[in-house]
């Protein structure tokens, strides 16, 4: 009975697999031969294949000037955050003090409560104060990106014993000596998981920069949202090529990712 139990169990989750992976293969499979296609009207297929539509989207949106703010965005950032979320995550793993576990939980909020909710005031303020709209931009997406930082390094910083610093204090050297010499080289995978993982998902940072990116500071994601929906008749296979060429984008940045990060350093040391 058991065995029974477990072969069906097999099967209904192999075919949920096989059902979500033909789906999402058959949608990607359909925008990419879209973005190449040409006078596809009838048939499974487009009758002829051209890269005039990558073309047109790339003048249409200056792709080199899209492309280099969208950058300029997310290195400014995952710099950023990185410098202040290093910190902030060190006193998180090595400190006890009162209302600890409260704060700890706050860090989760911005990943938990839609970004609409707190974006629009801060959206609001942000332009209200006239400061340059691509500086708005990275103001804003720190409000997400450095706590999601911090509850990546904590576990980092936990897993290397405070022994070490101990003995290094004991023979003279600097905190700053410290932190250059042994928490920084000790803990590079956990800033390189923390930093490629920011990079994914600021490039994916829509809502916070929807609500106050305009004209030349728009990034990828908001250009690529502005030609589904905005007013005026755009090619299909035009959108349908610069959504290949974010996907590409994120893609890379993705499997660079999961080259670094390793599941099992991602856990809190048990108290």
């Amino acid at each position: 009975m058991n065995t029974k139990k477990f072969k069906l169990s097999n099967f209904f989750f192999t075919l949920t697999i096989i059902f979500y992976v033909a789906n999402v293969m058959g949608i990607l499979f359909t925008v990419i031969l879209n973005s190449f296609g040409k006078n596809w009207f009838t048939g499974i297929i487009p009758q002829a294949y051209t890269v005039d539509w990558y073309k047109y989207a790339a003048n249409e949106h200056d792709i080199l000037h899209l492309l280099g703010v969208t950058f300029f965005v997310v290195i400014v950032l995952v710099v950023v955050s990185l410098l202040v979320a290093y910190p902030a995550a060190y006193v998180m793993a090595r400190k006890e003090f009162k209302f600890k576990g409260p704060i700890m939980a706050l860090f989760f909020l911005p990943m938990l409560i839609p970004p609409m909710t707190y974006g629009i005031p801060l959206a609001t303020l942000l332009l209200r104060i006239r400061i340059p709209n691509l500086l708005a931009v990275i103001l804003a997406n720190l409000v997400p990106i450095i706590p999601f930082m911090i509850l990546i390094l904590t576990p980092f910083i936990e897993q290397v014993g405070e022994g070490l610093e101990s003995a290094a204090r004991m023979l003279g050297a600097s905190r700053l000596t410290i932190f250059a010499k042994i928490l920084i080289p000790l803990t590079k995978p956990g800033i390189l998981t923390a930093g490629i993982l920011s990079v994914v998902k600021a490039i994916s940072a829509f809502d916070l920069t929807f609500l106050i990116a305009k004209g030349s500071s728009m990034t990828l994601v908001v250009a690529l949202y502005s030609d589904a929906f905005a007013a005026g008749a755009r090619p299909m296979q035009a959108i349908d090529a610069l959504a290949v060429i974010y996907f590409g984008i994120t893609m890379t940045c993705l499997l660079i990712a999961l080259k670094f990060v390793n599941p099992t350093q991602m856990v809190f040391k048990i108290k």
